[in-house]
C-alpha cells in the first residue's frame, strides 16, 4: 500500500466537486435525469448523451465533446500526478468490479456516483464498490456494505459505515477481497 502525501485529498475534493456540480449536472441537462457518471480514459466522465456529445475529466482537464464531435477543453487547477492516480483508481476498481459484476446473481449496473465520488453496484442487498476516500479515509479503499448488518467479526472491519473494507493493491487482492465477502454472507 503507497501512502498519499496530503495534496492528494485537496485533489480528490477538488474533482469530487467537479463532478456533482459540473459533470453529473451536465447529465441531468441531457437526459432528464439521469446523475451516474462512468470511469473514463484519464477519470471520469458522463456516458454519451443521446446526441454523442458527453462532458469528462480527463487528467487536469474538463473535456465537453459536442453533438457533432468537436471539443472543448479547460484547465483545472488540480494536482496531476494526484488527478492521475485518482484515475488510475477508478479504472482499476471499474475493471474488478466489471469482473466480479459478471459473477453476480441480480446486478444492478456499476456506476460512479457523484454525491459520494465513488464507483459501486448493488447485487442481493449488498454494495460493492471502491471509494477513493472520504471524511473517514485519506486513501483510496474497496469496500462491501450488506444492507442487513452481519454477524460482528474481525473481518467486518469498515470505519464510518456497517461493512467489511481493505486497500486497493492488485487485482487478485481484490477479487478474493469481495469474493470472501460476498461468501461469508
Amino acid at each position: 500500500m503507497t501512502v498519499m502525501p496530503a495534496t492528494f485529498a485537496e485533489t480528490r475534493d477538488a474533482l469530487h466537486r467537479i463532478a456533482e456540480e459540473v459533470v453529473s449536472p451536465a447529465r441531468v441537462r441531457a437526459t432528464g435525469n439521469e446523475i451516474a457518471l462512468e470511469a473514463t480514459p484519464g477519470g471520469f466522465g458522463t456516458p454519451a448523451f443521446p446526441d454523442g456529445g458527453q462532458v469528462r475529466v480527463e487528467g487536469t482537464e474538463l473535456v465537453t465533446r459536442a453533438a457533432d464531435g468537436s471539443e472543448t477543453r479547460a484547465p483545472l487547477d488540480v494536482d496531476p500526478q494526484h488527478a492521475e492516480r485518482l484515475a488510475r483508481f477508478f479504472a482499476f476498481t471499474w475493471g474488478v468490479l466489471a469482473t466480479l459484476h459478471a459473477e453476480a446473481a441480480e446486478p444492478s449496473e456499476i456506476h460512479l456516483w457523484p454525491e459520494h465520488f465513488d464507483i459501486a453496484f448493488e447485487d442481493r442487498e449488498v454494495t460493492y464498490g471502491g471509494s477513493p476516500g472520504d471524511e473517514n479515509h485519506e486513501e483510496p479503499y474497496l469496500y462491501v456494505a450488506p444492507w442487513k448488518a452481519p454477524e460482528p467479526a474481525p473481518e467486518w472491519n469498515a470505519v464510518g459505515f456497517t461493512g467489511a473494507e481493505t486497500a486497493w493493491t492488485d487485482e487478485a487482492a481484490a477479487l478474493a477481497f469481495f469474493r470472501a465477502r460476498r461468501d461469508a454472507l
